[in-house]
């Protein structure tokens, strides 16, 4: 009978983690989307352009699925996640990506975690288990790597830095505004209308998207599009999806994954063979994932052994 309540809780957590694999994969397939749209498109109209049919796509989900407005309690958190994280991150990161390197964008953006979880910690009382502390500092020692090895000479400025820096700031920022409005509203609900308010932030670079996309090869215009339906609406929709089974902290430590991952893409699609360094760095970030995603399990045994020692009790106080 002990087994039974576990079930269910099992399942939902290898949804839950589904999920973040999911977005894991399309966020880090959106780097080399963003590299190949962004010598067509500037930072702020590849970032509208990119919002838009992200916000049409999930605008017929909801339709279909009849999911209707959030609940009044989920808009504080649907309007800061959409201003910080699909707004103004989406601009940062990809007018920081035009000044530096990829190596070195990489590098600053994968701060975001560290920040989540700090901020979740403070801001939404996450625990700070060692497991989950040991894992993310063997993937950022991972994304160190992976960002150095890459990183060509000369190719970085600061105004880049910076922009990449900021880009974190919102990331993390926007997740953990995201995290409260979960408990009320659906995770398509949350993405959808948080998808919304970054496309109107962005409106001010309407006209740079119409006069772009009319001389803009098909193939950047393609990326842009890609960028809208996969990275955005999907992967959006199963990262909100995870994270409302789980900790702001959990799930930013699971995207320590996406280097390793871009490093496979560049390979395969770009033609840009790894070295050994990148690939070492590339390990240590799934590792380190790994670690920190296996404290549920370690966590799992413990509560089912400590009711065992009270068969001496009568059954009278047996659940």
């Amino acid at each position: 009978m002990s087994n039974s309540p576990s079930r269910p809780g099992r399942r939902a957590e290898l949804l839950a983690a589904g999920a973040a694999a999911v977005t894991v994969v399309l966020w880090a397939s959106a780097f080399v989307s963003i590299r190949s749209a962004g010598d067509a498109y500037a930072p702020g109209a590849l970032a509208l352009g990119r919002l838009l049919a992200g916000a049409l796509m999930l605008g017929v989900i909801c339709l279909l699925r009849r999911e209707g407005l959030p609940p009044r309690s989920a808009w504080r958190g649907i309007a800061i996640s959409g201003v910080l994280w699909f707004g103004f991150y989406m601009v940062a990161l990809n007018w920081g990506e035009q000044q530096v390197d990829a190596g070195t964008a990489a590098l600053v953006v994968n701060t975001g975690p560290i920040l989540i979880a700090l901020l979740g910690a403070r801001l939404l009382g996450d625990p700070m288990p060692p497991r989950l502390l040991a894992g993310m500092a063997v993937s950022f020692a991972g994304a160190v790597t992976v960002g150095l090895s890459m990183s060509g000479e000369g190719g970085s400025s600061v105004l880049g830095v910076v922009l990449c820096l900021l880009a974190a700031i919102a990331y993390a920022a926007g997740v953990v505004a995201q995290k409260p409005a979960l408990g009320s509203a659906s995770p398509l609900q949350v993405t959808t209308f948080g998808c919304l308010v970054g496309a109107v932030l962005c409106l001010p670079f309407a006209g740079q998207l119409v006069q772009e996309a009319a001389t803009a090869p098909l193939s950047a215009t393609l990326n842009m599009l890609y960028l809208g339906v996969f990275p955005t609406a999907l992967a959006f929709t199963t990262w909100a999806y995870a994270l409302s089974r789980t900790t702001a902290s959990r799930m930013g430590a699971t995207t320590y994954a996406a280097p390793a991952l871009v490093v496979l893409m560049s390979w395969l699609f770009l033609g840009e063979v790894p070295g050994l360094l990148t690939l070492v760095g590339g390990v240590l970030c799934l590792a380190g994932v790994a670690v920190s995603r296996s404290r549920t399990a370690a966590r799992a045994v413990t509560p089912e052994a400590v009711p065992e020692p009270l068969p001496e009790e009568t059954g009278d106080s047996a659940r």
